[in-house]
């Protein structure tokens, strides 16, 4: 046997070990959050949009929600628009709010659709604006004021929170070709556009869609515990207790909650994964271990 045959029998060892797990995710809703460095770096973007295609071709049903904040950052910088920031969250007023609209449901949005059908897909761009499909409300922070100790309610302008999900809509697209990707951003009820934190939206989406899987593409291998050691599974208690002795910090926390009230609203497992690695979504899905945290209630 030469070279080229053993890599043929490798390959095709490959998809027969890969057949039990398309078999159970064939017709299950996946919510993909796409985001991070595998959102700038064109090979990762690239082997995203392979994954993608893949997943669909298989019989799996993702939807893709998509983040930008750096790029938000960037093209207010360019516009001279000053950003103000509370306790670290971005506050966006009127204009900040148009940038991000155009930036969001704009350049990134319709990227991503395009790399997803050069890779042999059929995409669509949407926004939380289409059809009603996510409905927004302001989102609600508070801090107590260190001088009288009240607590403070903080404007934070124009961001939002996921307070309605249209799913019907979103079922139409389950037993077609089509691959929803959808940018954070919606209108509430009177109108008025909202920025919305896209992990946020990713949540709220899967858990209306009742998906088997939320996965949430970072800058990080997963979760790691004390020694730096990647933690392949973990339910809400071990989470809660991490971030109880400080293990957990910064911008983890907010996406282990995210995962947590996933799994607690009809979500099977939510997966924080390394989007460093190329194929990263095909590696978790398709192999024995995986590549990320796999969080269960």
């Amino acid at each position: 046997m030469n070279d080229s045959q053993k890599s043929w029998f490798k390959k095709a060892k490959t998809l027969t070990e890969a057949l039990p797990y398309m078999r159970r995710y064939s017709g299950k809703t996946l919510v993909i959050k796409f985001g991070g460095n595998a959102m700038i770096n064109k090979e990762l973007s690239a082997s995203f949009a392979q994954d993608i295609v893949l997943m669909k071709q298989v019989g799996m049903n993702p939807i893709v929600v998509h983040g930008g904040g750096p790029q938000i950052g960037e093209m207010l910088k360019r516009l001279k628009i000053e950003s103000k920031f509370i306790d670290g969250l971005r506050v966006t007023d009127g204009q900040a709010v148009e940038v991000a609209e155009m930036v969001l449901s704009g350049t990134i949005n319709k990227s991503i659709v395009a790399s997803i059908n050069k890779a042999g897909g059929e995409a669509i761009g949407l926004s939380g604006k289409d059809s009603n499909l996510v409905i927004a409300e302001p989102l609600k922070r508070t801090k107590i004021d260190p001088d009288s100790n009240v607590e403070k309610v903080i404007d934070l302008g124009f961001v939002g929170y996921p307070k309605k999900v249209n799913a019907q809509f979103l079922k139409m697209f389950k037993d077609s070709k089509v691959i929803p990707v959808i940018a954070p951003i919606a209108m509430d009820k009177d109108g008025d556009t909202y920025n919305i934190n896209a992990d946020t939206m990713a949540g709220a989406i899967a858990e209306e869609m009742k998906a088997e899987r939320l996965l949430l593409l970072t800058d990080v291998a997963g979760v790691l515990d004390g020694s730096g050691e990647l933690i392949a599974e973990m339910n809400e208690n071990k989470a809660r207790s991490m971030i109880e002795d400080g293990t957990l910090t910064g911008g983890m926390i907010p996406k282990i909650e995210t995962c947590l009230h996933a799994t607690r609203h009809d979500v099977a497992a939510s997966v924080i994964i390394d989007g460093r690695i190329e194929h990263a979504l095909i590696l978790e899905l398709f192999t024995e271990h995986g590549v990320g945290t796999l969080i269960q209630k």
